[in-house]
């Protein structure tokens, strides 16, 4: 009897352990493989813009590293809209006055805001660079919203959120990126794109007086 009980209670030790070693060696497979999960996640994080690539008007893969080591502008456009003329208008000065000191803007066309932009690229392209005469690139037509928003600005958002949420307001909204591809200041749609020099210039390094 002794020896049968003995025998019980080796085998729930037995058991015990097994069951132990089981959960155990399980939890720390786990633990490893979320730890790895995280580690792959913020790997393959982008840092900057120039970890995007994106479609040009003419549908070509445009990586946005070409652009390192230049300030840009980039900024959601719409042909039809009340603030369009005085952007374009704007963007243009800009344009001419930086564009030799390492300044470029990179316009995306979208479609989100009261259907402003409904054109295809060759009329979008012929409204921005005939129309308003637009020497700056004009990328395809994205999203900036919602489940389907462009990768970019996905990022951009994320970098630099708004008033009342991260999502984008309206047309013409401004996000400053510096030289290291990084997102700096972002401009509400209402801010012409003439009250964002000073900013342009101090990462420009140009000084206020400089023709």
């Amino acid at each position: 009897m002794n020896n049968l009980s003995f025998s019980n209670l080796f085998s729930i030790l037995i058991l015990g352990l097994s069951l132990y070693l089981f959960f155990f060696l399980k939890q720390k497979q786990s633990t490893t493989t979320t730890s790895l999960s995280f580690q792959n996640m913020a790997a393959e994080a982008p840092k900057s813009i120039y970890d995007f690539t994106v479609k040009d008007i003419h549908d070509a893969d445009v990586c946005l590293k070409d652009y390192a080591g230049k300030v840009l502008l980039i900024v959601n456009v719409a042909s039809k809209c009340g603030l369009t003329e005085s952007n374009y208008k704007e963007l243009n000065e800009l344009y001419e006055k930086y564009k030799t000191q390492g300044f470029e803007i990179l316009a995306f066309p979208c479609n989100q805001f009261a259907g402003q932009e409904p054109g295809t690229h060759d009329e979008i392209k012929e409204v921005a660079c005939s129309k308003f005469k637009a020497e700056f690139p004009v990328f395809a037509k994205i999203d900036v919203n919602g489940k389907d928003a462009a990768p970019l600005y996905q990022f951009l958002k994320s970098q630099k959120g708004g008033l009342f949420g991260n999502a984008i307001k309206w047309n013409f909204t401004k996000f400053l990126v510096n030289k290291e591809g990084k997102v700096v200041d972002r401009y509400a749609p209402t801010t012409g794109p003439l009250r964002i020099e000073k900013d342009i210039q101090g990462l420009l390094a140009v000084s206020a007086s400089a023709p």
